[in-house]
């Protein structure tokens, strides 16, 4: 019995040591270069092998979004943690595996950053995503369509470098982004101005990620639909403007109203009246404004700039 319960302790000991990296390296990130961005080649997201953990250009929210395993809109700290983004490279101790690179990254914090967190859960302004009155538009995926979108963020194990590609110039230009656990997308230029974004293999927790960046709060899936389904959203240059900033990527002077504000997340995004909501709805499903209960890691105190390495 007592040799059953010291192996208990020890291999509670065991995991305790592995709780930290052997060694990391942070630094500041260096400004995005739009053309790396389009080929595919900018140090972007999150590589892990067998022996370290590669991070590149990724803000103090994502770090932290990973390191507590939750959702962006869990979040709750000051504004400028999506806009300060760093580079970090850490060698993984001996034994150590991807599953715990998340509890790595609380100590590497903790340590670097002098984050303090604590965790409760607080009432919040939601959208719903839900079926509308007449049902779904959906049309289910083909079995041999890309891997689905993943809802959520990826496991810490994922490569989450997404791999971009542009091909295509003017109206003709289109993008394709494959990689970070969410299959292939394509966008190409829509009449009027308009991107469509198409995902072969999508299912509703996922679309329910991809539709929170587009707005101000987060979206929930209660659509109880369990399918994967072929996507197609017709979105306007402010829905894209939006998504932008919800991701920390523009600021004042970059377009969209006085100190780079987003629009009202209710309001039409173009003359024409086309909005997200309206993409949403010709999927046959809609966005409703509800207040839920959500767990939410608040932050405490943390510091713009790392200590030293």
């Amino acid at each position: 019995m007592w040799k059953g319960f010291l192996l208990v302790l020890a291999a509670g000991a065991a995991m305790a040591q592995t709780a930290a990296f052997e060694v990391a390296s942070v630094k500041p990130a260096a400004p995005l270069d739009r053309g790396q961005l389009l080929s595919g080649e900018a140090h972007v997201g999150m590589k892990i092998d067998a022996a370290r953990v590669d991070i590149g250009s990724m803000s103090l929210a994502d770090l932290i979004r990973v390191a507590y395993r939750v959702k962006p809109y869990q979040i709750s700290g000051p504004n400028w943690m999506a806009s300060e983004r760093f580079d970090v490279l850490a060698k993984m101790p001996e034994g150590a595996t991807s599953e715990q690179v998340p509890e790595m990254l609380q100590a590497l914090l903790a340590e670097r950053f002098k984050l303090t967190v604590h965790r409760e859960s607080k009432e919040h302004a939601v959208y719903a995503l839900v079926v509308g009155k007449n049902g779904p538009k959906l049309k289910e995926s083909l079995p041999d369509a890309d891997a689905p979108a993943g809802g959520g963020a990826p496991a810490a194990g994922d490569n989450v470098n997404p791999q971009v590609r542009v091909s295509g110039r003017g109206e003709n230009a289109s993008v394709s982004i494959s990689g970070g656990g969410i299959g292939t997308a394509r966008m190409s230029m829509g009449p009027n101005g308009t991107m469509r974004l198409e995902a072969p293999k999508m299912n509703m927790p996922a679309l329910a990620e991809t539709l929170s960046r587009f707005f101000d709060r987060p979206v929930v899936d209660l659509t109880e639909l369990k399918g994967t389904y072929q996507m197609a959203l017709e979105l306007s240059m402010e829905d894209l403007r939006n998504a932008a900033r919800t991701m920390g990527m523009m600021g004042p002077g970059m377009g969209g109203g006085r100190d780079g504000a987003r629009a009202p997340t209710d309001a039409a995004s173009d003359p024409g009246g086309l909005s997200i909501f309206a993409a949403v709805q010709q999927l046959g499903l809609k966005l409703e404004p509800r207040k839920v209960p959500i767990d939410l890691v608040v932050i405490d105190h943390l510091e713009k700039a790392p200590t030293e390495n």
